[in-house]
């Protein structure tokens, strides 16, 4: 591995492990494997709950494998990913990109097959800097993806109607993400079973515990793929309409309505046995 000059961490993934480098002025060069799992293992058993924290601040008190290895801040825009319509309203770092994914219920994850382009919603959860998603094992998405399969993700929050006074100048106040990049289908049974947990805990935090574990069969009939974070872009707007100058003395109301994702009171299901109290985590649950 070749040294470094600026920083004192290099980082390399081969296979199931991560290479790390340790360089010292004047002092030998040390190297630790340290096992993909137990990285994984680590974040997994905290990031998903850190993630619904109801003030947001997931991505600046979970852990990152960046602690140990350093990883770049912002994304590199490419071509692919560069904003170029209101290209001010363009975001690369990582901060925000992973605010928008965690704060995310569902990804729409688009890919072609045999020249048909497809785009299916699914659940998600990003562990790291690599975003986890599921589907049927019968799934059209999963043929040929022994290779990888050249994927595009997309997150979308809505935060508003944005009324302007002329008709053209509507918009909306959204946060949104695109990830491009090939996605790989996880074979190790233990990350496959904890990137299931990844889901559980993102949607609600504490039912993993509560709720039956997926059996064998169950994991045979679930397919998990992950996607490295390499080449990302979020797109932001947010704030009142912009009117044309002569637009702004009309006589109409113009203004944002606020919008929010809230979860209404719990139901019981009808053969559920009445005596099981609610969970804690099911009665104050909040977005």
């Amino acid at each position: 591995m070749p040294a470094l000059k600026q920083s004192r961490f290099a980082r390399n993934q081969i296979g199931s492990h991560f290479f790390c480098a340790t360089h010292g002025q004047g002092k030998p060069v040390r190297r630790a494997v340290i096992r993909w799992t137990r990285l994984f293992l680590t974040h997994a058993a905290l990031a998903p709950a850190i993630n619904q924290m109801g003030d947001r601040k997931a991505v600046d008190s979970a852990p990152r494998f960046s602690k140990r290895c350093i990883v770049a801040e912002s994304f590199t825009p490419s071509e692919r990913t560069r904003v170029v319509r209101e290209a001010h309203r363009g975001a690369y770092d990582r901060e925000t990109i992973y605010r928008i994914l965690d704060e995310g219920l569902v990804c729409h994850v688009g890919f072609a097959t045999d020249g048909q382009p497809y785009v299916i919603p699914t659940l998600f959860a990003r562990v790291g800097d690599a975003i986890y998603f599921h589907g049927s094992a019968a799934s059209r998405m999963l043929r040929g993806v022994s290779e990888g399969l050249s994927v595009c993700v997309t997150v979308t929050l809505t935060d508003g109607i944005v009324l302007a006074r002329s008709v053209f100048n509507h918009s909306m106040n959204y946060r949104s993400v695109v990830a491009l990049g090939k996605a790989k289908l996880v074979d190790a049974p233990e990350e496959k079973l904890q990137a299931l947990r990844a889901f559980t805990e993102k949607i609600l935090p504490g039912r993993w515990n509560d709720a039956r574990q997926p059996n064998e069969k169950e994991l045979k009939a679930t397919s998990v793929l992950r996607l490295p974070l390499t080449e990302a872009s979020a797109k932001i707007r947010k704030g009142p309409p912009e009117d044309d100058a002569p637009d702004r003395e009309l006589p109409i109301w113009a203004g944002v309505i606020p919008l929010q994702l809230a979860a209404g009171a719990p139901i019981r299901d009808e053969q559920c046995d009445p005596a099981i109290p609610l969970p804690a985590y099911a009665a104050q649950y909040r977005r």
